[in-house]
Parts: C-alpha cells; structure tokens; sequence
C-alpha cells in the first residue's frame, strides 16, 4: 500500500519532469534559481544572468542579447512579469519560436509603442535583417527607463492578447495574421533590461 502511494506521489513529478514544454496543465512554470536557467534555456552568461530573482539581461544595437526556452509553450498559455528597461530602448519577447519564426511582442522606447509583429530569427547571425521583422499592429504608450511594466500576454484558441500594465492593450487572431500557432519562449534586449516575477502557465 505504502509502495502504491509512492508511485502515485512520483508519477507526476516524473510526467512534468519530461514534458516538451515549458509548463504543464497541473503545473506553472516560474524561474527561481540559476541552475535552473542553464538547464531550462539557451543562454549566453554574458548577456543574461539571474540575480536576487531578478532576470537580467545585456544586450547592445549588435549583437542583442538573447535567451531562449529549451522547451515549447503550450497550446494555449498565460505568460505574466513585470519589466524595466534600466538602460534599454527595445524590449521584445519572442512567442512561438520555430524554424527561424516567432511572433514579436514588444515594448519599443523610441517609437513610443508597444506592438505586434511578424519575427525572423537566425541564432548564427546577428546583422540587419537576420533578426526583428515587420509590424503588424500597435498602439500608442508612454515608455520610460528605469520603470517597472507588468506585462500579461494571453494565447487562447488562436488569438493573442498582449497587455503593459492592464491599461495598453493589443489584440490578433494568429490564423488571419499567418503567426506561428507553436513554438518556444524568447527575449531581446538592445540594452540593459530586468524581468522579476515570470509566470508562465497552461490554460
């Protein structure tokens, strides 16, 4: 008896423990410690660490900094945090990451938008054009260094929400935009950028 509840114990970590993806339906996924973002991402030490549970991230006009899930997102996620561009003009989180695709959501200083866009992302070059894309949509909002933004982006049945602070929001339908339905979890600094409080789980 004593052995069966064991087993029934284990199962599910062991289940979780060999998902591909990067949350699972009876688990979220948050990042807490070191060893767990070398073993769970694609990262460069010199461009992200985690700090005092804080994501830090370091990056310049060329090449960005970039740091990349080893494990897909889910079908359908919520993925929240909060940010601060300290010394940054472009934050992005790259969605469904696949074969050199992703959806681009992201978080532009100079332009003074946050917005939607269709990504290309060649991981060997870093030059113009191998890496961003085309806006697709935005929308007008303030944006400064050295200030915290919580971001909530929602991927239910094929459609994106994308929202800065529960006040900005973008919306989209991955099908009639021909974005990626699958893929991996991705950010872009052009600077310094820092990310507490990642959440990431099935729905």
């Amino acid at each position: 008896m004593k052995i069966k509840f064991a087993v029934f114990l284990i199962l599910p970590l062991i289940l979780i423990s060999c998902s591909n993806t990067i949350s699972t339906v009876k688990k979220e996924y948050t990042l807490n410690n070191s060893r767990e973002l070398k073993s769970n991402w694609t990262i460069d030490s010199k461009e992200w660490i985690l700090k005092n549970d804080t994501l830090i991230g370091n990056g310049s006009l060329s090449p960005w900094g970039v740091l990349v899930s080893k494990k897909q997102l889910p079908k359908n996620y919520a993925i929240d945090f909060k940010v601060n561009m300290t010394n940054a003009s472009l934050f992005e989180i790259m969605l469904n990451l696949d074969k050199g695709k992703y959806i681009r959501t992201y978080l532009y200083q100079i332009d003074q938008n946050i917005v939607i866009g269709d990504g290309m992302y060649d991981k060997k070059d870093d030059s113009y054009g191998k890496r961003g894309g085309k806006t697709l949509f935005r929308k007008p909002m303030q944006l400064e260094n050295n200030k915290w933004y919580s971001v909530k982006i929602k991927v239910l049945n094929n459609q994106l929400s994308f929202s800065v602070d529960d006040k900005t929001t973008l919306e989209c339908s991955l099908e009639k935009s021909n974005l990626n339905q699958k893929g991996k979890l991705g950010f872009i600094t052009n600077g310094e950028v820092k990310i507490t409080g990642l959440i990431i789980k099935t729905l």
